[in-house]
């Protein structure tokens, strides 16, 4: 193997490295959103898993459960988004920015 090839594959190891260790960090790490004014609150973790969902007491009417449930997939969905987001900027400063189809 050639010289320049056994440098393309030791960053390539590295980089598979630095990934591995990121997606470790990244379920470690929580982002949060809310919806209706604070009513509704989610935490995502930076692998897009929701770890907790709080709902305040005066978001809760039997006459208007569409509302809540509104509320509560509008602060789930920004979450979520919000992790996407933080994994992709950390991923871009492993990759330099390139984009790696399949990594997030």
């Amino acid at each position: 193997m050639s010289k320049g090839m056994g440098n393309i594959m030791k960053q390539a190891q590295l980089m598979q490295q630095k990934m591995a260790r990121l997606q470790e960090d990244l379920g470690n790490r929580e982002v949060e959103a809310s919806s209706g004014g604070g009513m509704v609150t989610a935490t995502v973790n930076g692998k897009q898993q929701l770890l907790s969902l709080k709902i305040e007491p005066s978001a809760v009417d039997a006459e208007d459960v569409e509302m809540l449930q509104d509320l509560v997939i509008a602060a789930v969905n920004e979450a979520i988004k919000k992790s996407q987001d933080m994994a992709q900027q950390e991923m871009s400063k492993i990759t330099g920015g390139m984009q790696i189809p399949g990594l997030f």
